[in-house]
């Protein structure tokens, strides 16, 4: 009988139903930024004051970056302690459309701001202690963390660190400006609420496999974590 080297992937057989409903999900939500008419929304940044430029810019490049790395280090340290193969292509959909948001920021940027304009929001962006203190906390979990403690900061950081930046964009869309920017917004979160659902769930099944003392231990590590970035949100 030959041995098998490789197995192909059989989405008629599902050992987690979770992992079909997401991927349904994920595929029926899926977006691209080019669809979107940012220009639009031209008069309206026209009329925008110089400090509140600068606001949107620095909001939009702090969201580039946890972006970019969820996409190119997040979903790949998850990766490595899948529990089926259909979790597997899940993230893949997941890393994708990360990919896909941090490019919205930048066409966002093309749109809005002059070359020289952008090139200081990336310098900003790239040397902002606050920001650079944030995605070295979460990506030293990724680095280093065991199979848990991942999917903990991949959650915190699909949630909170996220929102936190989206809070400005739907500000100015409660005072009926930059309509076609917060649409972008909405699309990103509408994908991070089953991001953050999905990687949370998974969180649970191991969550739930420790002893009492291994979780009591645990909570105490989560709530440390979250009050380090809240801290370094604060100062931020």
């Amino acid at each position: 009988m030959s041995q098998t080297y490789y197995e192909a992937i059989n989405w008629n057989e599902i050992e987690d139903i979770i992992d079909k409903s997401t991927w349904e999900k994920l595929t029926e939500q899926f977006w691209l930024d080019t669809r979107i008419p940012l220009s639009n929304d031209l008069d309206d940044w026209r009329k925008l004051s110089a400090e509140e430029k600068d606001l949107v810019g620095k909001v939009f490049g702090g969201l580039t970056l946890l972006d970019t790395m969820q996409s190119e280090s997040g979903v790949e340290a998850i990766r490595a302690d899948v529990r089926t193969p259909h979790e597997e292509a899940v993230l893949n959909n997941i890393q994708f459309m990360e990919s896909v948001h941090a490019k919205s920021y930048s066409s966002i940027f093309s749109t809005l701001n002059t070359k020289s304009e952008i090139e200081a929001i990336f310098e900003w962006t790239n040397s902002n202690d606050y920001l650079q203190k944030k995605a070295k906390i979460i990506n030293d979990i990724y680095e280093n963390g065991n199979a848990l403690q991942k999917k903990v900061a991949s959650t915190f950081l699909e949630t909170f660190l996220f929102y936190s930046g989206f809070f400005t964009p739907l500000y100015y869309l409660g005072n009926n400006k930059l309509a076609n920017v917060a649409e972008i917004i909405k699309l990103i979160i509408r994908d991070e609420s089953v991001h953050g659902t999905y990687i949370g769930y998974k969180f649970q099944l191991g969550f739930n496999e420790l002893s009492e003392e291994e979780q009591d231990s645990f909570r105490e590590w989560m709530y440390d974590l979250l009050y380090q970035l809240y801290e370094n949100e604060e100062n931020y």
